[in-house]
C-alpha cells in the first residue's frame, strides 16, 4: 500500500519505515506504542492549533506521551490567543481525520510546523501514514526535514 505520506518521502529522498498494527487496535499513541513495540514518547502526537486572531494554522508534534505547554506553545507560536482546531477544520485542512494525520505531505507553502526538542533525542519516532493502522518510522532529523519543523521547547519534560 502506497498513501500520499511515503509517496512524499520517496520523492523526497527521505529515508523511512513502514510499520502496520492491527486496525482494532483502540486509538491513542499508548496502544500504537504497544502494538509496534516502542515507547509511548516514540509515538508522536501530531496537534493542529488556530490562531485566532489571523486564522492561521500551525502543526505540533509532541511524544505521544507528552502535552504541550500553553506558554511554551504561546512563545512558539508568537500568539497568546490560540486555540485547538475542531475535528472539522483539521479534516479540511489536511485531507484526515484525527487519529493518523502525517506530519508532512500536505502543508501549502509558508505553513508553519514544531517540534518538541526534546523528541530530537529519541533514535526514531512513529507518525500517522494517514490511514489508521499504518505507522511511519523516521529519524528526529528526517521527520523534521520532511514537516519543515522549526525545533523548538513545547512540553515540560
Amino acid at each position: 500500500m502506497n498513501l500520499p505520506a511515503h509517496a512524499f518521502l520517496d520523492a523526497h529522498g527521505i529515508a523511512y519505515r513502514r510499520l502496520s498494527f492491527p486496525e482494532t487496535t483502540e486509538k491513542g499513541a499508548a496502544h500504537v506504542a504497544q502494538a509496534l513495540g516502542f515507547r509511548e514518547r516514540q509515538m508522536v502526537k501530531s496537534l493542529i492549533f488556530e490562531v485566532v486572531d489571523t486564522g492561521e494554522k500551525v502543526l505540533i508534534m509532541v511524544g505521544g506521551d507528552q502535552n504541550a505547554k500553553s506558554g511554551l506553545l504561546k512563545k512558539a507560536i508568537g500568539s497568546k490567543n490560540i486555540k485547538m482546531a475542531t475535528p472539522e477544520v483539521i479534516l479540511q485542512l489536511t485531507g484526515y481525520a484525527i487519529g493518523s494525520i502525517p506530519p508532512f505531505h500536505w502543508q501549502a507553502a509558508g505553513f508553519r510546523s514544531f517540534l518538541d526538542s526534546g523528541l530530537m533525542q529519541e533514535q526514531e519516532l512513529g507518525v500517522g501514514a494517514g490511514q489508521w493502522g499504518e505507522e511511519i518510522i523516521i529519524t528526529p532529523n528526517d521527520l523534521v526535514k520532511a514537516a519543515n519543523a522549526q525545533v523548538v521547547q513545547l512540553a515540560g519534560d
